[in-house]
């Protein structure tokens, strides 16, 4: 069951979100939407949700950047060398190829 409720509404009368699973809050005066009040029962699983979906979104941020990020990458023959050794390395390889 759900309602909307004026601000002023919801200040004078806090208990009647007791009665509705989400109440949507608007300003009556400007009828701009403010929020969305859920119930306690729906509260957990609409927070599990939540932090899924920003988890998801963070991941494919991250995958996009990786992309890009990845197209710099170097040979595995070269990962645990200093820079000095890495220099020299690229130069014979250079000069004998």
């Amino acid at each position: 069951m759900t309602t909307m409720v004026g601000i002023r509404d919801l200040a004078r009368n806090i208990d009647m979100l007791q009665k509705y699973d989400y109440v949507d809050i608007e300003d009556k005066k400007t009828h701009e939407y403010k929020g969305l009040f859920l119930s306690p029962c729906y509260a957990k699983e609409f927070k599990a949700y939540l932090e899924q979906k920003s988890k998801k979104e963070k991941e494919d941020k991250l995958s996009r950047l990786k992309a890009y990020a990845g197209k710099g990458s170097i040979d595995e023959k070269y990962d645990r060398l200093s820079s000095k050794a890495l220099k020299e390395s690229v130069s014979l390889e250079k000069l004998n190829g």
